[in-house]
């Protein structure tokens, strides 16, 4: 007997592999079931600790301003920096590099 006589005759043919875009957007009612019992059992952790979910959406929101500000000031603060040591290093590399480009320049012959 050969393979294809042992499958049955309404058997689906074998499938493609899902790609990671399907895989992501695949939600079964089994996912949706869990993710609200988990909710509720995180609920009534958060209930009796008494924390309320708009002072808890506040406290990140404000949290994400001030590490967006922080960061803002530390990008300033090292680009301040940076174009310091700039013109601190050309003061002394610029001078060079023209003298070398210029004997460069002269020491070469033309055809």
């Amino acid at each position: 007997m050969s393979e294809t006589e042992n499958k049955p005759a309404n058997a689906a043919p074998p499938s493609e592999p899902k790609s990671r875009i399907q895989r992501l957007l695949s939600v079964t009612p089994g996912d949706i079931l869990r993710v609200a019992l988990i909710s509720v059992i995180v609920g009534i952790v958060l209930a009796a600790f008494n924390i309320n979910p708009g002072d808890l959406w506040q406290d990140f929101f404000g949290t994400l301003a001030e590490v967006w500000g922080e960061a803002f000031e530390t990008v300033t603060r090292l680009a301040r920096g940076s174009v310091q040591y700039l013109v601190l290093g050309a003061v002394l590399v610029v001078p060079i590099w023209l003298v070398v480009h210029i004997v460069r320049a002269l020491g070469k012959r033309s055809p």
